[in-house]
């Protein structure tokens, strides 16, 4: 192949067109309603809850996870939220014991989702049982649910600090039972992307995928979550679990925004997402929790599509994909430009023009030089997603370099 190309995207195309991903449907389980509700703080009303599925599975989810088992409320949410008729999945996740399992069926659930610690730290710690045991316990739990005829998932919690073999021996029981997904959890945030990926396929080496498929949840402890979760996807996995602006235990799992910004345009194998809900979804949980979005996180942050710098100014006033991998309001978010010490003569010059004042060279470096002896940082911000201002800015910036070519003559 060759390195010419004049697709800017050049190099990230190169990685990607290695990877097998765009063939296959990536799907995202949303887990909000359940690990974001175990974020410090966080706690819905059924009202909310409801609102949050509606939402979700009007964005395109897959699946949604909620719990019926924690309170009177999450149970009436559930059942509420799985009479709604969605298309995404509602999964009633509980522990794995039977009367969870009656829990989930009395909510009217066609998905059970059940979870284990497996890791000899979890059944030595927590459960206070062996190996032998936990293998009991699972496996007679996953009977009781087929024998309702009920699809299931089966979570291997603390997988990656599970013994390989332990690991494998409980996910080829599962396979056999015919639980059609098995969950692989990095709980504590432990993995490395290298290593989920062989996690996964040593998984998908014992088991027969045509019955079962994999999930990801990998937990966001030293920031590796998004990436570990893709890796487990390059693997084989086809599912990753996500939450709102990544709410969950600690740190939290994968944000929803990352994820399916990601899977669509980096690994370029989902189309069916409507991303410019994005935006409306992190505000709505943060107006429901009030805990605010942080201004740099990615996708909805306010930050996200701000720009500063006098350099990128200058590019992004040319062409905006200088500095943007995809247009704002895509995601429901909009661009920003910020005047202070760092605009440079290029932001001075369109606002400037944006005043209605005479935009040459010397006016725009006297502004320029004026708000950098100012030295009160940041001055004015201004939203930039209407094609009349990028104009003005464009008409500004070549007025700049005409008299610079004149001076230069």
């Amino acid at each position: 192949m060759s390195l010419k190309s004049e697709d800017p995207n050049h190099f990230a195309n190169l990685y990607n067109e290695s990877r097998e991903l765009k063939t296959r449907r990536i799907r995202i389980l949303d887990s909000t309603l359940r690990e974001g509700e175990q974020h410090p703080g966080v706690s819905f009303t059924i009202k909310q809850r409801i609102q949050i599925a509606w939402m979700l599975d009007s964005f395109g989810v897959d699946q949604i996870e909620i719990s019926p088992v924690v309170s009177n409320d999450h149970f009436e949410a559930t059942k509420t939220i799985i009479r709604q008729g969605l298309k995404a999945d509602i999964l009633a996740h509980v522990r794995a014991i039977k009367s969870d399992v009656d829990r989930a069926i009395d909510c009217g659930a066609t998905w059970v989702a059940t979870y284990l610690g497996i890791s000899d730290i979890h059944l030595a710690s927590k459960l206070k049982i062996s190996r032998e045991e936990a293998k009991v316990r699972a496996l007679e739990v996953a009977d009781y649910i087929k024998s309702h005829g009920l699809k299931s998932r089966f979570t291997m919690e603390d997988a990656s600090r599970t013994d390989p073999d332990f690991l494998v021996e409980m996910c080829v029981e599962m396979n056999k039972r015919g639980i059609e997904r098995i969950s692989l959890p990095d709980t504590v945030g432990i993995m490395r992307p290298v290593g989920m990926h062989k996690m996964v396929t040593l998984i998908l080496s014992h088991i027969d995928a045509a019955k079962t498929s994999l999930d990801v949840h990998c937990h966001n402890d030293v920031g590796l979550a998004l990436a570990n979760a893709l890796a487990g996807c390059d693997a084989g996995a086809d599912q990753i679990h996500t939450t709102i602006d990544g709410f969950g235990e600690r740190t939290g799992i994968p944000s929803l925004a990352e994820t399916a910004v990601a899977l669509t345009f980096i690994y370029d194998c989902r189309s069916d997402l409507r991303l410019h809900m994005l935006k409306d979804l992190s505000r709505t949980i943060s107006q429901y929790t009030h805990l605010e979005t942080p201004e740099s996180k990615p996708i909805v942050g306010d930050s996200a599509y701000k720009h500063k710098a006098g350099t990128h100014l200058a590019a992004i006033l040319r062409d905006p994909s200088a500095y943007e991998i995809l247009e704002p309001k895509l995601v429901g978010n909009r661009r920003k430009i910020v005047f202070g010490e760092l605009a440079g003569k290029n932001g001075a010059g369109y606002l400037l023009s944006l005043l209605g004042l005479n935009t040459g060279r010397e006016e725009a470096e006297t502004l320029a030089r004026g708000l950098k002896e100012l030295r009160m940082g940041d001055v004015l911000e201004l939203y930039l997603d209407d094609r009349l201002e990028r104009k003005i800015l464009n008409d500004a910036v070549a007025k700049v370099k005409t008299e610079e070519r004149k001076e230069n003559w």
